[in-house]
């Protein structure tokens, strides 16, 4: 599923792969837009100097009703596939494998969820929850959580697996159930609080109103989950994401799988210098430090990093005045 503003270069980097497709199945069905809402109104926001900020996309909980109302979810069936692997396209642990199809398919479920052990690195991902009132799975966000709920929400003891958004689906259990609810699902509301240009903090407060896909699972009567190792989740969220990720804590295999420690250590990058790509790869450019000694690498201030820097156990950084790190460091 791609947005507007997604698509075409999705679809040109596709290209590159012309075995991709799968029969006449196309690569993408595009997801709804709706308007930005402005925070002190709600009122749909105008900006003309770039009409298309004007804009966003619904959230993943649009993927439902996008895929019922492209006509993809009834062309799948009608060739043939009935069940579906479903996942955030920045997970590179995300690969669809035999043995959780198989479970999946003599389960009998019409949705099951992929939940993992938590870590300091994904304290703040949503996870599963029992709802009281009715018994049923239910998806707890942060954007649903109460500031004076936050600290049992992070506590990785008490909700001790995270939401990977990986998601089986049975199809015809799925089209079932879109067409009693006018191919729609009621699923809980996300305010997401943001600025109308997400380049400029000083253009106007907006609200945008999302979904999430996980959010499903209290919809489907047998809704399960099942727990798998955090080699299937690789989120790539943050620039601290991506640093891990680059370092030689992962490998490829010969099949192009990513491997590494079950639990990789936990980096923070102060946001002021790292939060944007471009300031985070001028701060690295001769690629990351090795990572595979570190328990945890914590940068506080502007550190541009030499080449061959060896980060060991839990590695801390702190500067007021802008530092480079000279080559073969051992931190």
């Amino acid at each position: 599923m791609n947005s507007y503003n997604t698509s075409a270069a999705s679809l040109a980097a596709l290209e590159t792969y012309p075995d991709l497709a799968v029969g006449s199945l196309p690569l993408e069905f595009v997801q709804s837009r709706e308007p930005k809402l402005l925070a002190d109104t709600r009122m749909p926001a105008s900006w003309p100097a770039n009409p298309s900020l004007e804009w966003c996309p619904p959230g993943h909980g649009d993927f439902y009703p996008s895929l019922y109302a492209s006509g993809l979810i009834t062309r799948l069936l009608d060739e043939g596939f009935r069940y579906l692997f479903v996942a955030n396209i920045d997970n590179l642990g995300a690969v669809p494998d035999p043995r959780l199809a198989g479970w999946f398919a003599a389960s009998g479920a019409p949705y099951a969820a992929e939940v993992t052990e938590r870590t300091e690195m994904d304290r703040k991902g949503g996870h599963l929850a029992h709802r009281i009132s009715d018994g049923r799975l239910v998806l707890r966000d942060t954007a649903q959580v109460s500031p004076g709920e936050m600290d049992s929400f992070v506590d990785i003891v008490k909700h001790p697996w995270t939401h990977t958004n990986n998601l089986w689906l049975d199809l015809q259990q799925v089209v079932t159930v879109l067409d009693a609810n006018q191919g729609t699902l009621s699923l809980p509301l996300i305010i997401n609080k943001k600025t109308l240009d997400p380049a400029d903090a000083t253009s106007p407060a907006v609200v945008q109103l999302e979904g999430a896909i996980g959010a499903a699972v209290e919809v489907f009567d047998g809704a399960q989950a099942i727990g798998v190792p955090r080699s299937r989740f690789l989120p790539v969220k943050a620039t601290a994401d991506l640093l891990v990720l680059r370092s030689d804590v992962y490998e490829f295999t010969d099949d192009a799988l990513l491997v590494g420690r079950e639990i990789s250590p936990t980096v923070r990058l102060d946001p002021d210098y790292y939060k944007l790509i471009d300031d985070f790869e001028e701060r690295f450019p001769d690629g990351p430090p090795s990572l595979a000694q570190a328990r945890s690498l914590h940068v506080t201030g502007d550190f541009t990093f030499g080449k061959d820097i060896v980060a060991r156990g839990d590695a801390v950084l702190t500067t007021d005045t802008p530092q480079r790190i000279p080559d073969g460091t051992t931190i």
